[in-house]
């Protein structure tokens, strides 16, 4: 059985089995992704509905595409600009196309539940920071005090028409 995927704006046909790149998905290597939106599923050669149809899928790697380079260029004007651009991809491996009775449960990630103590260790040397004195200003000197206001700039003359 095979199925249309769309993801990151582009669209996929895959079966049980496949491995393709896809833009980023969030998730570590090993974790289990489902794609819900499927806009074609089919065996052999007929086509069935795409209704309740849920692909699930394996991500296999984190990685990034090859380096593109980006070439602005105008003529006589002395303008060119050259930019590099590598596009974050994931690996996946297509694991089962089918309903989402059967298809594999979705992974929960165990980071969230560390994520919780992490931020309130953020948030205690912030904490921290606040209720630290401030250091009062440095007192001015005599000298500075003393010191003699700047001159306004001189006039520039106006110029001179001829009549």
């Amino acid at each position: 059985m095979f199925a249309i995927v769309r993801t990151g704006g582009k669209q996929y046909r895959v079966a049980a089995g496949d491995k393709i790149a896809v833009e980023k998905i969030d998730g570590e290597a090993g974790d289990t992704v489902s794609l819900g939106d499927i806009l074609l599923a089919g065996d052999g050669g007929e086509v069935k509905s795409a209704d309740g149809l849920v692909v699930s899928a394996e991500i296999i790697a984190q990685t990034r595409g090859e380096k593109v380079i980006v070439f602005k260029k105008r003529r006589r004007h002395n303008y060119r600009r050259r930019n590099g651009h590598r596009q974050s991809l994931t690996l996946l491996r297509i694991l089962a196309v089918g309903d989402a009775k059967k298809a594999a449960p979705k992974k929960e990630a165990a980071p969230k539940a560390e994520a919780a103590p992490a931020a309130e260790a953020k948030a205690a040397p912030a904490e921290k920071k606040e209720a630290a004195p401030k250091k009062a200003a440095a007192p001015k000197t005599e000298a500075a005090a003393e010191a003699p206001a700047k001159k306004p700039a001189a006039k520039k003359a106006a110029p001179k028409k001829d009549a």
